[in-house]
């Protein structure tokens, strides 16, 4: 029963790339079908309208086993090594150099959306709660007069 509520759930994300590549061949878009679909995806999630459950285990399946859709790929890549040949060293300062402005972007967008969202405020240091009082080792409260020890 498990592999058919796999391939079931498959299929609803297969429908959502054909829709997606549906409305790019219908309106002719440049932006790839299989793109469209995903935002299909994610507005129908993000509205409620599909349940993540229907999905669930169908996209865990499909992930388990994406290495294995990469690999074509490294076997084209060794196709075209002239290409490629004498230039490890730029490779290496292009992959240092992607993967830096990949890791700084990421975070800038985590925190534009934890401040956003407002849950990485910070106590208001002016408040009397935190400001006046700290706590010791012995965690007896001591006012900000008192020497702390």
């Amino acid at each position: 029963m498990k592999i058919i509520t796999i391939i079931v759930q498959i299929g609803i994300l297969y429908l959502f790339y054909l829709a997606g590549d549906g409305i790019q061949e219908l309106l002719n878009l440049s932006l790839p079908g299989s793109i469209l679909g995903l935002l299909l995806l994610w507005a129908a999630l993000l509205c409620k309208l599909l349940p993540a459950k229907w999905i669930d285990s169908g996209a865990n399946f499909i992930q388990n086993y994406l290495p294995l859709i990469f690999i074509p790929a490294t076997i084209g890549i060794m196709n075209y090594f002239n290409i490629f040949a004498g230039k490890g060293m730029l490779l290496i300062l292009v992959v240092i150099a992607s993967t830096l402005i990949t890791m700084i972007a990421a975070g800038y967008t985590s925190q534009f959306i934890t401040r956003r969202s407002g849950k990485g405020q910070e106590r208001n240091v002016n408040d009397a709660t935190y400001s006046n009082y700290h706590h010791r080792s012995d965690n007896r409260a001591v006012s900000s007069d008192e020497p702390y020890l």
